[in-house]
This record gives structure tokens, sequence and C-alpha cells, in this order.
């Protein structure tokens, strides 16, 4: 049986958890790209065969890859009172104008008599020609497509054996959550998975800002999109309401700017002593350590420099990898298309956008072994290969 087993992000990687964009992209106009957190429209079918390589090099890897909607489907078909739970729950959540329209949504829903078309469809979109012969030519979206969900790591994120349930921060994207609360909850494989923070807190708190950096420390970004009382909250859970082994949490406070959306953008881990880093931001970081006390969170400002700083807590000296090198323009343009955003598959081996030569060539002779997946497409999402998937399993490090 997997469980939820992550306590870096660089151990060797055995299960990992993707979604395949779909029709949400399809369903992507040029008026909506403000509110649906898209800077352009992406290409449908390129992009879905820039995914399937993605996958594939996780499975030519060893790495065991779940499907979001095999998952969900899986847990609604435990039950038929489950299903119709995640039917209403989804439609009261959808904010929808109408009664009688949720009552339409909520009758064509429960009409799919197959569960994961019925789970793709949520994640797609109605309109309201599909509710009714009255509004046959009526192509408004009575539910909005999600797009985003391609973007694995925010809705939810994987703390040791425990899962951060985010609470995410703009109205447009807090549904996606709605999907990991019942396979946490009643997928036969992770069913009641313990929390350490609730989509139902009132302050966000995404994945893209939260990075394991082993099993005693995690980075947490201050960002746009993740907030220090949500930081307070998630660690006063770990610490105090877990059975979880992490003493210091370390808050990175970087520019709340579309451009840095998350940590993950600007920062992640290549190998035990290696990171990437977008040297944009280190004038503009701010450190600081909240460490477990005595039934107390310690905080503190961090005055040394961020390699001072992880040395002292993976106890080695570091190597801080730039973006884009030493170029102020290479380094603006491949941070822009994620270069930052590598996933781990093993400690010193990554999967990466093959646009961001510069960076890759540069990890490659730091002694990285770089995987380069195809982007043209994925990318216009502005998100990259760490964004685009969440690690349910990991092998510990060995000392």
């Amino acid at each position: 049986m997997n469980k939820i087993n992550v306590y870096s992000e660089i151990g060797k990687l055995k299960t990992v958890l993707l979604h395949e964009p779909g029709n949400e992209i399809h369903n992507l106009t040029p008026k909506r790209l403000d509110d649906l957190l898209f800077d352009d429209i992406p290409w449908l079918p390129l992009a879905k065969k820039e995914h399937q390589a993605f996958a594939k090099t996780f499975i030519d890897n060893g790495v065991k890859v779940l499907c979001l909607v095999d998952l969900v489907s899986e847990a609604l078909d435990e039950d038929k009172k489950i299903k119709e739970k995640f039917i209403h729950q989804f439609v009261k959540e959808a904010n929808i104008r109408h009664i009688e329209l949720e009552q339409k949504v909520t009758k064509y829903l429960l009409s799919f008599t197959n569960t994961k078309e019925m789970v793709e469809k949520s994640i797609s979109g109605i309109k309201a020609k599909e509710l009714d012969s009255l509004y046959k030519n009526d192509n408004e979206f009575i539910t909005d497509p999600m797009p985003n969900l391609y973007f694995q790591r925010d809705p939810f994120a994987s703390v040791g054996n425990s899962i951060s349930l985010n609470s995410m921060y703009s109205l447009t994207r807090s549904r996606e959550t709605i999907y990991g609360e019942y396979i946490f909850k009643y997928h036969p494989t992770y069913k009641n998975t313990s929390l350490v923070y609730s989509r139902d807190e009132i302050k966000s708190i995404e994945g893209g800002d939260i990075l394991i950096l082993n099993e005693n420390t995690i980075l947490v970004g201050r960002s746009q999109r993740t907030k220090l009382k949500a930081i307070k909250k998630f660690a006063n859970n770990v610490f105090y309401k877990s059975s979880l082994p992490f003493k210091n949490i370390i808050i990175f406070s970087i520019p709340k700017a579309r451009t840095f959306m998350h940590l993950d953008t600007v920062f992640t881990q290549v190998d035990i002593d290696k990171f990437t880093i977008h040297k944009g931001i280190l004038k503009r970081l701010e450190l600081e350590e909240i460490s477990k006390g005595d039934k107390l969170i310690h905080k503190k400002k961090y005055k040394g420099s961020l390699e001072s700083l992880l040395e002292k807590y993976v106890g080695k000296k570091i190597t801080l990898i730039p973006v884009g090198g030493d170029d102020a323009i290479s380094a603006d343009r491949e941070q822009w298309s994620d270069g930052s955003n590598t996933i781990a598959i093993a400690p010193g081996v990554v999967i990466a956008y093959e646009r961001n030569d510069i960076t890759n060539e540069i990890l490659r002779k730091n002694g990285i072994k770089v995987f380069e997946i195809p982007s043209s497409e994925l990318s216009r999402g502005r998100g990259g290969p760490r964004c685009m998937c969440m690690p349910l399993e990991r092998e510990e490090i060995k000392k």
C-alpha cells in the first residue's frame, strides 16, 4: 500500500501525482485570462504531448505515476453517498448565482454513470447549453473551468507522512482543493491521511511555497500567495498538533509579485548541497527562523547570508546555482520560463524544461544530471516541472 512519505526534496522519488491538461485548457478565452490566472492560451494537443513526455520521464526512471482524476474517481466510487456529497459540495462552492441553475448542475452531474467522466467535466467547466435544451445556444459558463489544475504542487503538499490541504490565495483556484479533500478522506489507499493545514482556513498558503529540506527543517516562502499568519498556523500544527519530527521552519520572504509567485519559482533544491537560485531576489530576500520550543514558537530574523543559513541546517558547504548564469537578461528570461523550477527524482538528478538551456548547462557543469522535457505550451501557464507534480513518496536520505 502506498503511503505519504516525503522528508526531503531530493530523496529517490517513488510515487508522484500528476494531472494531464484537459478540456479546461480548451475553455480558456482571451477575455477570461486574467480571471483564470493565465497570461496566454496553451494549445491543448501539444500541451498534452509535452505533459505525456513529462510523465514518461518519471516512468522511465522507475517512478510510479498516479493521475488525479483516477484517484478522485476511485475515492468517489467507494460509496454512492460519497459521490453525492462531492457533487453537492462542488456545486455549493462553484459560485452559481441562481438556485435553479444550482439544481440543474447538480442533476446534470448526478446523471453521469461514469464517475471519471463526471470528475473530468467538473474540471473542464459546465456551459449553460449542456444543462437544458432551453439554453441550447448559450455558451456562458455556469461553473468555471480549472486550467491551473495541471499545476498539482499548489492545492496540497506532502509534509512527512501528512498533507497540507491548502487554502488558496485566489477564489479561482479554491475549488481545486476539493479533489484533495476527497482523496485524503476516502481513497482506499490514502484515506484518513492526517492534515497539518485545512482548506477551510482563512489565510492562504500554497504548495509552491513549501519545501522539505530534511526531517528536521521545512522551508516556507512568504510570497504573494502565502501569508505570514498561515505560516504561523502551519508551524504550530506541524510542531504541536502532529507527530512529525520537524523542529525548524525557515521563512523566505520574497517579493510579492506575479513574477515570483512562489518560492519554488526562484529557488529549488537539486542535490544535498546544491540549490538553484534566481539571483535577482537575493538583495530583497529576508530570512526568519521559527523553532519548536516548550509549547511556544520562537521566531527571529536571520542576518547572515542564505548560504550560511542553509549550511547551518544541511550541515555541508552549499553551492547556489544561478538561473541563467551571471547575465541579468538571461537570468530574468529563464526565471520567467521557470529555469529554477526543477523537480529532483533523486539526489543530483532533475527534470527541467528544455527551453532553459543556459541554466541546464550550468546545472550539468555543477554535476547535476538533467532530463529535459519539451515545454513550449506547458510553460504558458507560468509553472515548471516542480509546479506540475506532487511527490507522494520518496525514499529517505541515507545519513
